[in-house]
């Protein structure tokens, strides 16, 4: 998997929007990334608005095609999610990232990017805060960021307030957001499943739609291929009006509990306000005993 060159200070990092249009300005964003010693460009797509998106489908794609070219630019920040980038993942020419790959950061609808990019073109990505989360992000969400674009090691160790399965595996750390994971199945851009850490998060979602989801996963026979599950935030989740009467971290148990890896929950990354970052690619070890759950980077450079 290749990792793309980490950040230095007075390094140009750019932020478009491949997806939703923007509600507010970013100017809490810019500041940080400044802070971190890093000059920041903003893509037309920033100011643009059609319909929901930001901006038409042709400018979002040339948008974002003009930072992936730019070699100038050391990162991409997609500034929000939404829904969009679906529509124009087919229309990105690669080629020049593939020569010069950069850092792509986001997370949500983001997730179609990194699974592309980690299915098509090998290269690690990260799952992190976006310049419209970052201010309501939590300082050690931000940190883990900068540590991540900039080189610095962190692993991670909580205790979960829900029940986990225990246990150790080790592979390579893939996944996002779950009903955009399933929206790439059968497509050139879905990952492959097979002895990796998959983790998932999901928002706004029916308890009854996330355990349709799961079982698709299970059916496929991605389930049982893993090396571990870690469950990340699953949020503002919602119910008919009759209950379908189980929790998703029960739902997610009843379908993977024949299954010999660890499972763990609560873990900090999703659309929560604690979204840590997340290097995609990379190889990673998860250890899970009893409530207290570990995930170390096994080759951190």
């Amino acid at each position: 998997m290749i990792t793309p060159p980490y950040l230095q200070k007075g390094d140009t990092v750019a932020i478009t929007c491949p997806a939703k249009s923007l509600p507010v300005p970013i100017d809490d964003a810019v500041k940080l990334l400044e802070s971190w010693g890093l000059k920041v460009v903003l893509g037309e797509t920033v100011y643009a608005s059609w319909h929901q998106f930001a901006g038409t489908d042709e400018l979002r794609t040339a948008d974002f095609q003009k930072f992936l070219d730019d070699d100038s630019v050391k990162a991409i920040f997609a500034a929000r999610g939404g829904y969009g980038t679906i529509r124009i993942i087919d229309g990105i020419d690669f080629s020049r990232f593939e020569d010069n790959p950069k850092w792509i950061i986001g997370f949500s609808d983001i997730t179609i990017l990194h699974s592309h990019i980690n299915a098509v073109l090998n290269t690690q990505s990260i799952h992190g805060q976006m310049p419209l989360t970052i201010p309501d992000g939590t300082k050690v969400s931000l940190e883990t960021l900068r540590k991540a674009l900039f080189n610095e090691p962190f692993d991670y160790s909580y205790t979960s307030a829900v029940e986990n399965k225990s246990g150790s595996g080790s592979g390579m750390l893939i996944g996002g957001n779950l009903t955009l994971l399933l929206m790439m199945s059968g497509s050139v851009s879905e990952q492959d499943y097979k002895d990796k850490i998959l983790f998932l998060e999901d928002v706004g979602e029916y308890f009854y739609s996330i355990d349709r989801m799961i079982l698709s996963f299970k059916r496929a026979g991605i389930l049982a291929e893993l090396k571990g599950l870690i469950i990340g935030g699953f949020t503002d989740l919602k119910d008919n009006d009759i209950p379908f009467g189980h929790t998703a971290e029960e739902i997610i148990v009843s379908h993977v509990k024949e299954y010999d890896y660890p499972v763990c929950f609560n873990f900090p990354a999703g659309h929560i306000e604690d979204n840590r970052a997340l290097i995609f690619g990379r190889e990673v070890t998860l250890t899970v005993d009893g409530p207290s759950v570990s995930l170390t980077y096994s080759n951190q450079l």
